[in-house]
């Protein structure tokens, strides 16, 4: 994204707020901490296919969690377990609630199609924890598209990633991105 904020920072002044709102800033009424947020934000990039937005989200998660990127990755892995009733755990220990397999199906389904969020699937979760699920699966497919579509390229080390997803997870979007593109 820095790349896009230095072309067109007049877009990217209201992206990066909109990313921090949705995936930093604290929310009174949900219960989604900023790394379930981001691993919703993973999970919906994965199933896009947008590989710069799974590695980064991926970073700013596994930052959030404590673990590595790769253990991020083997966590969403598991995201379709049919074990309903308790956590997955990856090998690193890291494990998926039952809630929140139920907020990636969610999210899953918003990225064919927000009318694919049926009652079977919002179910088990708070309406706050639906609303920010399907609000961060739909802006996430615009960023996605965004992203792909102007062809970003992947940096030369996923260190890049790292490195910003551990400042993200610290300081947030706005704080990290400030004076980017200026």
């Amino acid at each position: 994204m820095p790349a896009l904020a230095t072309y067109r920072p007049d877009i990217y002044a209201h992206i990066a707020p909109l990313a921090d709102l949705l995936l930093h800033q604290p929310h009174p009424d949900s219960t989604l901490a900023p790394a379930d947020r981001e691993l919703i934000a993973t999970y919906v990039s994965s199933l896009n296919q947008c590989a710069y937005c799974t590695a980064a989200h991926g970073a700013v998660a596994a930052a959030h969690l404590c673990v590595s990127p790769r253990e991020v990755e083997g966590l969403l892995g598991q995201s379709n377990s049919n074990d309903e009733e308790g956590e997955v755990k990856n090998e690193g220990g890291v494990n998926l609630t039952p809630k929140m397999r139920a907020l990636l199906k969610i999210a899953a389904a918003v990225t064919v199609s927000g009318k694919n969020v049926s009652t079977e699937l919002v179910e088990s979760a708070s309406d706050m924890d639906v609303h920010d699920t399907v609000l961060i699966a739909a802006a996430f497919c615009m960023f996605n598209r965004y992203v792909d579509g102007l062809g970003t390229e992947m940096p030369g080390s996923l260190g890049v990633f790292e490195k910003m997803g551990g400042e993200i997870a610290g300081r947030g979007y706005v704080g990290v991105m400030r004076g980017v593109g200026k």
